[in-house]
């Protein structure tokens, strides 16, 4: 017998359009204030981890912005046609930040970028853990419903950021407390090693496959256990 497997009504895809319009407007606003913040507090505090990180904040900008700009259009046809320009906006934010983490951990680890102590670059970064996991995972759960590979590789974005929030608030942390400074800067290059597998994955237009009003498999067609057409990564 064959199965017939049905995507998202109008109605539902329109809604999951402006929950991700939302979505992205709140990180953008978020980051925004967190990069200024993070860039204020690096200058009091000679901190190049915290540059490092309102950087980041910066090029979460520009990814939000992108899939903004894509979700920004009214019918969805045009969304999909800007899909693959907005993902290639996304992969080199990634690799953007994974250049200047690199950077950055390098010189902190050769004794010229060391972290100094500082107090409200800890709250900010303990601030941001606790916001951006939830951005990330509601923004993710309808870019999959909906099939939008722009809008999961902007939530890995996000999610990205959130690992950063701990590498800095760790660094911080053991850096004011034990003097360890040398505990970011190696945290720093696993994160910069993620971010070049994110961008390589957004730059190749891998993601969540987009769910066509009917499709019906053929016997040689293979879904994963969350029901993704082979080539697409919706589980990850």
């Amino acid at each position: 017998m064959t199965a017939i497997s049905l995507g998202p009504s109008p109605a539902r895809r329109d809604a999951l359009t402006r929950r991700i319009r939302l979505l992205v407007a709140a990180t953008i606003t978020y980051n925004v204030i967190e990069a200024v913040i993070a860039l204020t507090a690096s200058t009091l505090a000679s901190s190049t981890a915290l540059v490092g990180f309102g950087l980041d904040s910066v090029i979460e900008v520009s990814s939000a912005a992108a899939v903004a700009w894509q979700f920004s259009a009214s019918e969805h046809r045009v969304r999909e046609a800007r899909e693959k320009t907005t993902l290639r906006i996304i992969a080199v934010s990634f690799f953007a930040l994974a250049a200047y983490v690199s950077v950055d951990a390098l010189r902190a680890l050769t004794g010229t970028g060391e972290a100094e102590r500082s107090i409200p670059g800890i709250v900010l970064a303990a601030l941001s853990l606790a916001i951006m996991p939830f951005l990330s995972a509601a923004q993710r759960k309808a870019g999959r419903e909906l099939g939008s590979a722009s809008a999961v590789a902007d939530s890995k974005q996000t999610l990205l950021c959130t690992y950063l929030s701990a590498v800095l608030l760790l660094g911080l942390v053991l850096n004011a407390t034990l003097g360890w400074s040398w505990a970011d800067p190696i945290a720093a290059l696993v994160i910069a090693a993620v971010a070049v597998k994110e961008g390589r994955e957004a730059w190749q237009g891998k993601g969540c496959c987009a769910a066509p009003a009917m499709a019906v498999p053929t016997a040689s067609s293979q879904e994963d256990p969350c029901g993704c057409r082979p080539g697409c990564d919706c589980c990850s």
